[in-house]
């Protein structure tokens, strides 16, 4: 999962516009800087090309519930694309 850790994290360094950001598994939208409803959609978008895989719209509102996190989406992606 470590090698799939490092690939968001570079979709979300593009994303956010931060060479320096650095995501954990227990990161959420609360701890990274502009992440608002329009950058949630954008981060989506750019996974779905980076991965190759598509969101559900279920799927897209439950990594922004609380409780969620970047393990959550990991764990998301990881159904996904093997």
């Amino acid at each position: 999962m470590a090698a799939l850790l490092d690939e968001v994290q570079n979709v979300f360094q593009n994303v956010f516009g931060d060479d320096q950001l650095e995501v954990q598994e227990s990161t959420t939208a609360a701890d990274v800087d502009g992440w608002d409803s329009l950058a949630h959609l954008n981060l989506i978008v750019a996974l779905e090309k980076r991965f190759g895989v598509k969101f559900a719209t279920a799927e897209i509102s439950r990594l922004k519930a609380e409780g969620s996190n970047i393990g959550t989406l990991l764990e998301l992606l990881s159904r996904k694309v093997t």
